[in-house]
């Protein structure tokens, strides 16, 4: 068994079983790609895909269970990998953050300009997604740190770390009758269309749950991921939005109202995480202490000995987060 050839069918698996596209992105054949997976299979005694023909249609029960295994391997070797670079050049090498739009846009900027002065030899790389499928990158190594609010307590696999506390704004042209009201309410929002983001995004949950708690049916006539999307939209006159405060421009928005909604919402907390085991490299650790202050190298270590998601509630309880 190679470790090429547990590379092959992880790789494989995740081009959709296209060992064409998968043969691209590795730089090599693939005749070389299904004879290594044919090799393995041979010396396992069990089919990792099944196949129609030529073509792979399926990974099989046991296919499963190897590729699983295989992904925890490869893990390992690029775990020992760091280690060897942090050794010979702790000041050089990669980070990948997966994360969304309202993170990259709003409150990563200023980070990852000054983590570039200080690391000027360090690759940076940015994937944005849903959630869940930023869970899913930083699960599958894809990438070092998931970045967001929702679904990062989905995935056992990760260690999160609370960051900060956000709330929301209502968005509207000027002289739109919700200007008007003396007190922005619940009900007064939803006697009105709204424009805001999909579900499972950016604190979406904290803004479904205000509305049924109170027994409101709002009427949500478009959803996006991205906040910037939103506010062309309410610019349109299409309905009301309702966006994270962070994502408010006084500049670019300056022809948009902004009204707090801060107390009709509960505060919702941005986390980082990454894989459990993994080694995190010295400029991880100050990646992470930038984004959030009080996330010291000493407290990230206490995280990663935590062993469950109640131990890390415990060591957090009682943490002032920064609002943001």
């Amino acid at each position: 068994m190679k470790l090429q050839q547990l590379r092959y069918i992880w790789e494989v698996a995740h081009h959709d079983l296209n060992v064409s596209a998968t043969a691209q992105s590795l730089y090599t054949s693939q005749p070389g790609i299904s004879k290594q997976i044919r090799l393995l299979e041979d010396e396992l005694g069990v089919e990792v895909f099944s196949r129609s023909g030529k073509h792979l249609t399926r990974v099989t029960p046991a296919g499963e269970r190897i590729i699983a295994t295989a992904g925890e391997i490869l893990r390992k070797v690029e775990s020992i990998k760091q280690i060897a670079q942090e050794f010979s050049n702790e000041r050089k090498g990669t980070l990948t953050l997966a994360t969304t739009h309202t993170q990259a846009r709003y409150a990563l900027p200023p980070i990852i300009g000054r983590f570039i002065q200080r690391y000027p030899d360090v690759s940076l790389h940015m994937h944005q997604g849903t959630p869940m499928q930023i869970c899913e990158m930083t699960v599958d190594g894809t990438a070092d740190f998931a970045i967001a609010t929702e679904a990062l307590e989905l995935f056992s696999d990760l260690v999160m770390m609370p960051c900060y506390r956000w709330n929301r704004c209502v968005i509207v042209p000027k002289g739109h009758p919700l200007t008007k009201l003396p007190e922005l309410s619940l009900e007064a929002l939803a006697e009105h269309p709204l424009v805001t983001y999909v579900f499972g995004f950016t604190g979406r949950s904290k803004l479904d749950e205000a509305f049924s708690n109170r027994g409101l049916a709002p009427k949500v006539v478009f959803t996006a991921a991205d906040a910037d999307v939103i506010k062309t939209y309410v610019r349109l006159g299409l309905g009301v939005g309702i966006v994270a405060h962070m994502a408010l421009d006084p500049v670019a928005d300056a022809d948009l109202v902004a009204i707090d909604a801060s107390k009709l919402f509960e505060p919702s907390v941005t986390k980082i995480g990454f894989r459990k085991g993994t080694f995190l490299r010295g400029y991880m650790y100050d990646f992470i202490e930038a984004f959030a202050p009080h996330l010291t190298r000493d407290v990230v270590d206490k995280a990663l000995q935590c062993h469950n998601k109640l131990e890390l509630d415990e060591l957090f309880a009682g943490v002032e987060l920064p609002v943001h």
